[in-house]
């Protein structure tokens, strides 16, 4: 099991420094915002690319991954209605796939709630089918046979309204049947929406692509009352292999020591079950 960062917690400072501290604190890798280098990653420039990788081959802290995919642009919606805004956001969904491998990232997570949204009157049916579309047109993109496209059930206190949990996200990676298609499970989402987190975790098994960390106060393990150690067990159970990025929501505790304790939080709960 690997530990990461999600850097928007770090948003304020140079990238460089962004990966000297992770270094510094002991995570394996940073999970890459978009929207902490430009709104539309189209215009992220071959310089930041090119800051991103060395950084990463300074420090021996990987570029691991991408995530807030839909955050930044404007007009971009999975399962629009309109077929002209689907291929618009189907289309910037594999520049998303390109810049992440661009980067050296080996994942991405497909969250984005409000890009993703039902419309009123919209049916869910069809909502499937779209994001299904263009879930597989990002896992077929070529060169990306083994980039993991990870899909993210998220809570409804995310404003998501759409793909509540992991019964519906496993359902729809194996309608897909693609070997870079998966799950990512997210604990303050999972603790809200399932009705075991550990269990869920279990019966997700191998799709289990990516996990976030956090707790119910949006912050970073340790900051508040979740106890990690049934999480990692289940994770230990599955033979968990990825990631385990520190996700937080609420930016006020000084970044470093944020994300400091969240990490001796998760290594103590993996030691407590080993």
């Amino acid at each position: 099991m690997k530990f990461a960062l999600c850097n928007e917690i770090m948003k304020e400072w140079e990238i460089e420094q962004q990966f000297e501290v992770a270094a510094e604190i002991g995570f394996d890798a940073l999970e890459i915002a978009p929207f902490t280098l430009n709104d539309w990653v189209q215009e992220i420039t071959d310089e930041q690319k090119q800051r991103i990788r060395q950084a990463a081959a300074d420090t021996g802290v990987a570029a691991a991954g991408i995530h807030w995919l839909l955050v930044g642009p404007s007009g971009l919606h999975i399962t629009s209605p309109d077929p002209a805004v689907r291929a618009k956001t189907t289309a910037y969904c594999q520049d998303l796939v390109r810049f992440g491998l661009e980067i050296g990232a080996v994942y991405e997570v497909v969250g984005s709630p409000a890009q993703r949204s039902r419309g009123e009157g919209m049916i869910y049916h069809d909502c499937w089918e779209w994001f299904k579309e263009a879930m597989v047109a990002c896992a077929t993109l070529p060169g990306a046979e083994d980039f993991q496209v990870c899909i993210e059930p998220l809570a409804p206190s995310t404003n998501n309204n759409f793909l509540f949990n992991h019964l519906e996200v496993v359902k729809m990676c194996r309608e897909i049947d693609l070997p870079n298609v998966g799950v990512i499970l997210d604990t303050y989402s999972g603790l809200q929406t399932e009705s075991d987190l550990p269990e869920a975790i279990r019966e997700t098994g191998e799709l289990l692509r990516h996990y976030h960390c956090n707790d119910l106060n949006q912050r970073a393990p340790g900051w508040g009352d979740v106890d990690f150690r049934p999480i990692m067990r289940a994770l230990l159970d599955i033979d968990y292999r990825g990631y385990c990025s520190i996700e937080v929501f609420d930016f006020d505790p000084e970044p470093a020591e944020h994300a400091r304790i969240g990490l001796e939080t998760l290594k103590q709960a993996l030691a407590d079950v080993s």
